[in-house]
């Protein structure tokens, strides 16, 4: 998944406050944010490098470190003491802790096949990326449907307003990511658009994918705390 991460970590704001939203928007996608560091450390190298080139379905990716499910034990052990201690609450530690198994849980549905540990142990995982890749596309978007008609709903309960315009905002990058791997699903932007084969230093994938989770996790950090509360009488 990629947008769909996101939206867990609005729930688990929603639901407790005291953890910071950029905390849960971070803790919501660590496995992927871990991902690039260990590509750049040369741990887990990502193809193909040239960004107009990549499609869910030809990119190769072995997440051993990031991903896979006895390091995921040691991640979820980190953010739960950060957590913790961070903002003196077992509760957000619990709940960051939760956001990490649950990458992991939405990535079995939808996403790379991941390992116990390492591609030579037992996979986990549908890997509909490559085995069914629109089918996996369907799946983050009927999960991000149900938990952002969750989230509204919620807020809607506690009085929280939003203009219309702010609602947009929010959907809208969900809209975003679902249509951006759709696009990219099976035919890569050179083929779209016939872009020749060059490299000028910025095309390269890791860059690009870096760039847009954090751009995605920014503009949510920045949009979703706009709403007001109903005036008690």
């Amino acid at each position: 998944m990629l947008a769909g991460h996101y939206s867990t970590a609005l729930i688990a704001h929603q639901k407790f406050p005291k953890g910071s939203l950029l905390y849960f928007l971070i803790v919501s996608q660590l496995q992927d944010f871990l991902w690039f560091i260990f590509h750049y450390l040369g741990l887990e190298s990502t193809m193909p490098d040239d960004v107009f080139g990549a499609t869910l379905i030809n990119m190769s990716v072995d997440m051993v470190y990031s991903h896979d499910l006895l390091p995921l034990l040691f991640w979820i052990s980190a953010i739960f003491l950060i957590g913790k201690i961070g903002f003196k609450s077992t509760k957000v530690g619990l709940i960051g802790a939760a956001l990490i198994l649950g990458h992991f849980l939405l990535d079995f549905f939808s996403g790379h096949p991941h390992h116990l540990f390492g591609a030579d142990t037992h996979t986990i995982g549908l890997g509909l990326y490559a085995s069914n890749v629109y089918l996996a596309i369907g799946i983050e978007a009927v999960f991000i449907t149900i938990s952002l008609w969750y989230f509204f709903r919620e807020e809607a309960k506690k009085g929280i307003q939003r203009t219309t315009k702010n609602k947009a905002s929010i959907i809208g990058l969900f809209v975003f990511g679902v249509s951006f791997i759709l696009f990219i699903a099976t035919v890569s932007f050179r083929e779209w658009f016939s872009i020749p084969e060059f490299n000028l230093g910025f095309n390269t994938n890791m860059p690009t994918l870096i760039l847009t989770y954090i751009g995605m996790m920014l503009y949510l950090n920045y949009f979703v705390p706009k709403f007001k509360l109903d005036k008690k009488p």
